[in-house]
Order: structure tokens, then sequence, then C-alpha cells
């Protein structure tokens, strides 16, 4: 019995030892220069295990059930909120981050309204969510003065049913569709009256039957590679999809558009479990991310604005150059933020998401 005690120490002891040789972190996909995965292992000596996943909704499912296994993960802002009210995450202990001091205090403004006094996170990127087009194909379509800086191009079921034709994807993100919707019609995007958002649904049952696919990243792709021509997505994302169909030279001239009407602000924070097998390496990863140029180089490979004021001067030009990126005063002053949906508010969207896209 004793050598068996013995033996079952000294397997915890090796499991323990194990993970605290390696760092685990769950992010978006294409979401970051793999060069500076290898870059921390070679710095600090961990092992990391780099996993990614495609909605905010996969990744709440694992926050919440428990023992994820992950060192850093990276939800939204309302999507930490909700989970750091669940007791998901663990306080970040400043003492370990010693790049804390480039954090821009006008991006933690606002994040502090999903984690107050940033306390458990920190801002990665951020961006717009808005309307990606392929320039010749729509403008084929819709004439030269179609309306590609609105968002009656993608809810006025006229100009949607004629680009079905060259292909139309959506985000399959309802926490960014339903606000989109509601904005589009003059009501508060960020609401959480369900008479309110039952408004949303026929807007968007209204033109459910022209959209192709609901997807979070095929269409940086689709839309690169001309097989859309138009996608509701992520500022960073179609800004990728613009950059790789001017390198490949095939004719296709992307653009993207923050909806004149007003479009969401998001932000995407970096934050540790609760239960992190390695939280020791989990700061380390926090603070190696919040290096200037690591954090730099991050956003000249994806193509997002970051939340790090110091990482500004090495940013290529095409990166804070660009209005679409970070935005002028004035754009800025148009983009809206939303609060996390209650439990009971939170069902109700999402069988309205499942009807919407099942398109019963």
């Amino acid at each position: 019995m004793k050598k068996m005690m013995l033996s079952t120490a000294a397997i915890v002891a090796l499991t323990g030892a194990a993970m605290a040789d390696e760092v685990r972190v769950y992010n978006w996909s294409d979401y970051i220069d793999e060069e500076l995965l290898t870059k921390f292992e070679e710095e600090t000596g961990l092992k990391l295990i780099y996993d990614v996943f495609d909605s905010n909704e996969v990744l709440e499912t694992k926050m919440l059930a428990g023992s994820s296994g992950y060192d850093v993960v990276v939800p939204s802002g309302t999507f930490l909120q909700r989970q750091i009210s669940a007791g998901a995450f663990q306080k970040l202990d400043t003492s370990k981050l010693s790049n804390a001091g480039n954090l821009w205090d006008v991006v933690e403004a606002r994040t502090a309204q999903y984690d107050p006094d940033n306390a458990y996170s920190i801002n990665y990127m951020w961006g717009t969510t808005g309307i990606g087009v392929n320039v010749g194909k729509v403008q084929e379509i819709l004439g030269a003065d179609a309306p590609m800086g609105s968002l009656d191009l993608i809810f006025d079921p006229a100009n949607m049913e004629k680009l079905q034709a060259c292909g139309v994807h959506f985000l399959d993100a309802p926490t960014e569709m339903i606000p989109a919707a509601l904005k589009y019609i003059g009501e508060d995007p960020d609401s959480h009256d369900p008479d309110v958002l039952a408004k949303a649904e026929p807007i968007m049952s209204a033109v459910r039957p022209y959209v192709q696919k609901f997807h979070n990243s095929e269409y940086i792709n689709a839309l690169a590679n001309g097989d859309i021509c138009v996608a509701f997505g992520w500022s960073g994302d179609i800004l990728q999809a613009r950059d790789r169909a001017a390198e490949a030279e095939n004719g296709v001239e992307v653009a993207y558009n923050a909806p004149s009407e007003g479009a969401l602000m998001w932000f995407d924070q970096m934050a540790i479990p609760v239960d992190a097998p390695n939280p020791e390496g989990a700061h380390m990863f926090l603070n190696f991310i919040l290096d200037a140029q690591n954090m730099a180089q991050a956003s000249n490979y994806v193509y997002y604005a970051n939340g790090n004021i110091a990482s500004q001067e090495f940013l290529v030009e095409d990166v804070i150059g660009d209005p679409a990126i970070y935005p002028d005063a004035a754009t800025l002053e148009n983009l809206y933020t939303t609060t996390p949906y209650p439990a009971r508010v939170q069902r109700t969207v999402t069988r309205m998401w499942t009807k919407v896209k099942s398109g019963t």
C-alpha cells in the first residue's frame, strides 16, 4: 500500500513538473504571427501549446464548465464580463507584468466597463465590425453608387437579392449581428429589452435567403480569392483578405468600411483561468505579449489595432496609418459598445439566432 501511495505521489509530482514546463494558450484562429510562438519558447524555455477556436460561444462553454486545462484564453469583452462574474478567472499579479506600463489608457478606459480596474485581463487586440466588399463585383451588380459603407448593403433585401449571385457571408455571432440590425433601424444596439431585440429578427430573416454562409473565419480567404463579394465581419480579418488579394495579384480589390450608421467596437482580452495549471507561465506569456515590439509584430501580421501604446512606434505604416485599423477621432465617436445579455435574455437571443440561421 505504501509503495502504491509513493508511486501515485511520484506521478502527481511528475505531472505537475510537466505542466510547469509548458504553457497552454487558447486563442482565436489566424490571430498571431507564429514566429512569436517560437520566440516565446526560445526566450523562456517553456513549451507553448497553442490551440485555436472560432467563436466566443465555444470558448465560453469551456470556461463555464471549468477545468479547461488552459493557462491563457482570449474572450471578447462582453463574454469576459460574464465569465468574471461567474468566477472563471483569477486576478492578474501585476508584480509579474513588468511591461504593463505599455498599456494604452484610452483602450483601458473602455475595457474597464467589462473588467473593472482591468484587474483580470489585458487587451490583446481591438477593432470594429463592419462591411468587407469586393469593390469591382459589388459595383458591377449594384452600380458605381453602391452603398458599400452603409448597413443598407446587407440589410436591404433588394440589394441582398442581387448580391447573392456573387456570394455573401455573415458572422455566426449573434452578439455582433443583432446589435447591427438594431442600429440599422435606429434602435439601441445595446438594448436588453426582449421587445426591442425582437425587432432585429424580421430584419435578418428578410435577407437570410441570400446569405451563403454564417461563419467566423472562412470569409477571409473567400473574399481574398473572389469567391464571395460581401462579408459582414471583423475589421482585421477583412484587411487580411485585402492584403492577401493584393499579394496574389488576382485582380480582386477588397475594401473595408465601418458602417456610417455606427459600428461595434470590440475588444479581445487575454485572461488567466482561475484553475490554470501554470499561472506563473501564464503571466510570463502575458508579459511577453505586452512587450512593445512583440505586440507590434502581432499587429503588423494580423492587421488589427492593439491596446499597447508603446507598440505604436514599431507598427508599419500600413497598420498605424490606416484609418480602418486606427480610426480617426470622428469615427471613434461613432462607434458603440455592447454589454452582456443577462442569462434569461441570452436564451431568447440564442433561440432567435438559431431560427434566423435555419431560415425557419
